[in-house]
């Protein structure tokens, strides 16, 4: 009977304080991952298609990936009024794989493993000062592992 009061009022308090977040950190941009267009996730993403690529954004990410499923991506940026950092996989069915709103205390810096269906380029998008900017490169995902 203790455990069962505990177990509801833990219940409680962790519902309280998920509704008392800000509606900015519970949004959910389905549009945009739901999407099966890169033009279309920008667009329901950030509002706008195009982005000018940039050497103030850094993306890390391997030459080859033996495991499609598990591929490990940093972004960076040394802009100043970083807003949002998304990765775009052109190749993949739904092409955005993620989404991180940052806030003006944010270190404008995101490491990740998503998952790609095949070889494709690999985009990082960052908004700042309500401008797109991005670095793309090439990760081709071998089959099995063997490289094929």
């Amino acid at each position: 009977m203790q455990a069962t009061r505990r177990l509801i009022l833990k219940a409680a308090v962790a519902g309280a304080a998920l509704l008392s977040l800000p509606r900015t950190l519970l949004a959910w941009p389905k549009a945009a991952f739901e999407s099966d267009s890169t033009d279309g996730a920008m667009k329901a993403l950030f509002g706008a298609t195009d982005a000018t690529a940039s050497d103030a954004v850094t993306l890390t990410a391997p030459d080859i990936a033996e495991n499609g499923a598990v591929v490990p991506i940093t972004v960076s940026t040394t802009l100043e009024g970083a807003e949002s950092i998304g990765l775009i996989v052109s190749e993949n069915p739904s092409p955005l794989v993620a989404s991180f709103d940052l806030t003006s205390e944010s270190v404008p810096e995101v490491s990740t493993r998503i998952k790609m269906g095949k070889t494709s380029d690999v985009v990082a998008v960052v908004k700042a000062n309500g401008k797109l900017y991005s670095a793309t490169k090439n990760v081709k995902v071998t089959i099995g592992g063997c490289g094929g």
